[in-house]
């Protein structure tokens, strides 16, 4: 089952208490204090996992709680500490605080662990207490409350290539054509009921492609599966568009009104900034087509689209090869001018410490008005 947001309640551990306890042997009636120290409570630390795809192995529980530690123990010995608990999540992991909104962690990287939760510090013992005016102190305190709260975790997939287009418009067909990806094929719509992550070999660079639910007109309102979904892609690099070439046929509508309408989705989709990404559009089904009458259509939304449309079929992986080359060139363009803004702003943040700005705390102005300090012969500042 693909789960892609839950809601957990989690809390680490508190420490535990610290002891008071006096140390009574044969021969040394007065010992002195040997109250050891609580143990610290354990932490909730997320881990990226691989294997995991969704949030369903975390969604399976709504509450979770790292072990506490133990008490301290006469003789000085410390309570042990509470073990950690770890839970494994898919990479593109977003957690939010609940009851604020405010985003706490994005984990993108296999291996990455983050502390959710931090346990409470264990408690002091007696014997921490003791001074010189105070050898045999009655005091300890008690072990720290962990940290917690209701956390919301969202699953936002890590794709270079966004797969979009109305329902039936052959997009995962189109992925299973490309990817070793098995998404559910059949010639009804909204088939796809979750994202599909695949992986396509570009002349040895590998290629991820996401193809989500199809999407109709008013999906921002709500309307059939809704455009929830669209922020799988907003990760990505680069979208793919394909539009069912052969809809027309069978009552469907004109390729350039399909085009228009998941436009018109994209841009109502939060800031509108799936619409401003890179898009490549390509007329699928061309293998349904005559010739001629696909060659027509394919002009018609070009000149709609206002930029290239390639003929596809993923059927007949007709025109595959040349499109999966195209997306790859466009990632790395993409890529290629994101590193480059971000180097140019890097540069901007330096340039007024290379240029010697004044540093917190300095006045320039005072510095250049200040009257030289005589030296004595000795090199100090005369007196």
């Amino acid at each position: 089952m693909f789960v892609d947001r839950v809601v957990l309640e989690i809390q680490a551990g508190k420490g535990g208490d610290g002891a008071v306890s006096f140390l009574r042997e044969k021969f040394r009636p007065k010992g002195g204090p040997d109250g050891g120290d609580g143990g610290d409570g354990g932490s909730v630390i997320l881990r990226v996992a691989p294997g995991r795809m969704t949030l369903a192995d975390v969604g399976g529980r709504r509450h979770y709680r790292a072990a506490p530690g133990k008490n301290g123990m006469n003789r000085n010995m410390a309570g042990r500490g509470g073990e950690d608990l770890h839970l494994d999540v898919p990479p593109g992991t977003l957690v939010y605080d609940d009851a604020t909104g405010a985003l706490v962690a994005d984990l993108t990287v296999y291996g990455a662990e983050f502390v959710l939760c931090r346990g409470g510090r264990g408690g002091r013992g007696n014997t921490s207490f003791a001074t010189a005016l105070n050898q045999a102190p009655h005091t300890a305190t008690r072990g720290g409350k962990g940290e917690g709260g209701k956390f919301r975790f969202e699953l936002k997939l890590i794709a270079e290539v966004g797969i979009v287009g109305l329902p039936n418009a052959g997009k995962s067909t189109f992925l299973a054509c490309v990817t070793r990806a098995t998404p559910r094929i059949a010639s009804y719509p909204f088939t796809t009921l979750h994202p599909h992550l695949g992986v396509a070999d570009v002349h040895g660079r590998e290629l991820v492609l996401a193809d989500i639910p199809g999407l109709i007109e008013g999906a921002s309102e709500g309307k059939g599966l809704g455009d929830d979904f669209l922020r799988h892609i907003e990760r990505t690099r680069v979208l793919l568009h394909l539009v069912d070439g052969s809809a027309p046929d069978v009552g469907g509508p004109a390729p350039e009104d399909a085009y228009r309408t998941i436009r018109g989705e994209l841009a109502a989709y939060a800031d509108g900034s799936l619409a401003r990404k890179p898009e490549l559009v390509a007329l699928n089904k061309a293998d349904a087509l005559p010739a001629d009458e696909a060659e027509a259509r394919r002009r018609a939304l070009e000149a709609a689209v206002g930029a290239p449309v390639r003929l596809l079929s993923g059927v007949s992986g007709e025109g595959a090869r040349p499109l999966l080359e195209a997306l790859a060139a466009q990632v790395e363009a993409a890529q290629a001018e994101a590193a480059q803004a971000e180097s140019a702003q890097a540069e901007a943040a330096s340039a007024p410490a290379a240029r010697g700005a004044p540093g917190p705390g300095r006045n320039d102005a005072d510095e250049s008005t200040r009257t030289p300090t005589p030296l004595g012969a000795g090199g100090a500042a005369a007196r």
